[in-house]
């Protein structure tokens, strides 16, 4: 089983099962996990799903597009490993990624 190892806003690690072709936000989200709101429902408007990844898989995931940048310049809290998760699709290949809930802006 592939999973995810989420950060909580105090902390706390969390492995989470992940499904291939589901984003990472709806993975977050499915799992109980209410510090990712997700309040557009991944439709990269809000930032409300902004997650900082390990710069170790940051190699192996698609690069940021121009919207996705353009929310995440709205952002208070953004660093050079910010991601909306609603724009991580998740595959096999991320079996394992670990990320960090951003703070909440």
């Amino acid at each position: 089983m592939a999973t995810i190892i989420v950060q909580d806003r105090s902390g706390k690690d969390h492995v989470v099962a992940a499904t291939p072709g589901i984003s990472v936000m709806r993975i977050i989200r499915d799992a109980g996990l209410d510090d990712v709101i997700g309040l557009c429902g991944g439709n990269c408007a809000c930032g409300t799903c902004h997650v900082l990844v390990d710069p170790a898989f940051a190699g192996k995931l698609a690069p940021m597009d121009e919207d996705e940048a353009d929310v995440l310049d709205q952002t208070e809290c953004r660093a050079a490993q910010s991601r909306l998760s609603c724009q991580i699709p998740f595959s096999e290949a991320l079996d394992g990624l670990r990320v960090t809930i951003a703070d909440d802006d």
